[in-house]
């Protein structure tokens, strides 16, 4: 069992398809062997994403997913936890990066998400990138692909 913790930025607008997002994370969670984790997940927009760049890795310009490791324990009357960290995805770069990958925003969702996940288990793709009909070489982005494989038919954006 895993629990996540999704909200909004201040100001940005609840999208239609809020409520299916946990599902599929609990899922994505599962597939990668999460267990008794807790993450949280903001959905924002550019600007403040690109803030978020800006102060923690030097770079001005916004960006689709940011992922913060935190690794702190504690416990309460459902058990141990341990929250691993945060995943913040930009609402406005996703239909950017959907029409890029010719995808539909409900797979590129699913990919920022795994993604995310990947970098909160420690995980990192150095210099590569997923890029249009370049298949990935790293481990972190083969097991990405290989992940969103086995979620193929999973829905948040409907």
């Amino acid at each position: 069992m895993n629990r996540v913790f999704i909200s909004m930025q201040d100001g940005v607008d609840e999208p239609g398809w809020f409520n299916d997002l946990e599902p599929f994370v609990q899922k994505a969670l599962e597939e990668l062997k999460f267990d008794g984790e807790e993450i949280s997940m903001l959905l924002c927009n550019d600007t403040y994403m690109q803030e978020l760049n800006k102060t923690y890795r030097n770079i001005d310009s916004t960006t689709d997913v940011l992922s913060f490791e935190n690794d702190e324990e504690y416990e309460d009357e459902e058990g141990k936890w341990k929250c691993v960290g945060d995943i913040v995805i930009s609402l406005d770069t996703l239909p950017v990066n959907a029409e890029y990958f010719n995808e539909s925003r409900n797979d590129e969702l699913k990919r920022l998400i795994v993604h995310g996940l990947l970098h909160l288990n420690g995980m990192d793709h150095g210099e590569e990138h997923i890029e249009k009909g370049v298949k990935p070489v790293c481990e972190m982005l083969v097991l990405q692909e290989n992940v969103l494989e086995i979620l193929k038919d999973e829905k948040i954006i409907k």
